[in-house]
Protein backbone atom coordinates (compact mmCIF):
# COMPACT_ATOMS: atom_id res chain seq x y z
CA UNK A 1 0.00 0.00 0.00
CA UNK A 2 1.12 3.55 -0.81
CA UNK A 3 1.31 6.03 1.78
CA UNK A 4 0.25 9.58 0.52
CA UNK A 5 2.18 12.98 1.90
CA UNK A 6 1.49 16.43 1.72
CA UNK A 7 4.53 18.72 0.54
CA UNK A 8 5.53 22.29 0.53
CA UNK A 9 8.24 23.45 -1.18
CA UNK A 10 9.99 26.89 -1.69
CA UNK A 11 10.21 28.29 -4.58
CA UNK A 12 13.23 30.49 -6.28
CA UNK A 13 11.62 33.36 -5.98
CA UNK A 14 10.13 32.88 -2.18
CA UNK A 15 7.12 31.79 -3.12
CA UNK A 16 5.73 28.05 -1.70
CA UNK A 17 3.85 25.43 -3.81
CA UNK A 18 1.82 22.79 -1.95
CA UNK A 19 1.27 19.52 -2.76
CA UNK A 20 0.53 15.79 -2.54
CA UNK A 21 2.74 12.45 -3.43
CA UNK A 22 3.45 8.97 -2.97
CA UNK A 23 6.97 9.20 -3.41
CA UNK A 24 8.04 13.34 -2.62
CA UNK A 25 11.67 12.70 -3.29
CA UNK A 26 11.03 11.56 -7.14
CA UNK A 27 8.33 14.14 -7.17
CA UNK A 28 10.49 16.76 -6.19
CA UNK A 29 13.03 15.81 -8.90
CA UNK A 30 10.28 16.06 -10.88
CA UNK A 31 8.97 19.25 -10.10
CA UNK A 32 13.36 20.46 -10.50
CA UNK A 33 13.77 19.18 -13.53
CA UNK A 34 10.62 21.38 -15.41
CA UNK A 35 7.97 18.04 -15.15
CA UNK A 36 6.35 18.92 -12.19
CA UNK A 37 3.18 21.41 -11.80
CA UNK A 38 2.94 23.98 -14.12
CA UNK A 39 3.09 26.49 -11.21
CA UNK A 40 6.89 25.20 -10.06
CA UNK A 41 7.81 25.15 -14.24
CA UNK A 42 7.79 29.05 -14.00
CA UNK A 43 9.57 29.66 -10.16
CA UNK A 44 12.76 27.32 -10.43
CA UNK A 45 14.41 25.25 -8.43
CA UNK A 46 12.71 24.40 -5.53
CA UNK A 47 13.58 23.34 -2.49
CA UNK A 48 10.86 20.30 -0.37
CA UNK A 49 10.50 22.68 3.11
CA UNK A 50 8.13 20.28 4.81
CA UNK A 51 6.19 16.73 4.40
CA UNK A 52 3.88 14.96 6.46
CA UNK A 53 2.47 11.25 5.44
CA UNK A 54 -1.66 10.62 5.29
CA UNK A 55 -3.11 7.79 5.80
CA UNK A 56 -5.46 8.26 3.03
CA UNK A 57 -5.21 9.66 -0.20
CA UNK A 58 -8.26 11.48 0.83
CA UNK A 59 -7.22 12.70 4.05
CA UNK A 60 -3.68 14.11 2.08
CA UNK A 61 -6.50 15.44 -0.22
CA UNK A 62 -7.93 17.68 2.17
CA UNK A 63 -4.62 18.70 4.27
CA UNK A 64 -3.30 20.19 0.89
CA UNK A 65 -6.44 21.98 0.18
CA UNK A 66 -6.67 23.03 3.17
CA UNK A 67 -2.61 24.50 3.52
CA UNK A 68 -3.89 26.00 -0.14
CA UNK A 69 -6.08 27.85 1.59
CA UNK A 70 -3.90 29.62 3.55
CA UNK A 71 -2.11 33.23 3.12
CA UNK A 72 1.52 33.29 2.45
CA UNK A 73 2.17 34.64 6.10
CA UNK A 74 -0.10 31.56 7.62
CA UNK A 75 1.79 29.15 5.79
CA UNK A 76 5.17 30.79 6.41
CA UNK A 77 3.90 30.96 10.34
CA UNK A 78 2.68 27.20 10.12
CA UNK A 79 6.72 26.66 8.40
CA UNK A 80 8.17 28.01 11.61
CA UNK A 81 6.46 26.22 14.33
Amino acid sequence: MKRWHVYILRCNDNSLYTGISTNVTERVIKHNAGKGAAYTRSHLPVTLVWTKPSKTPTAARKREAKIKSWSKEEKENFLTR
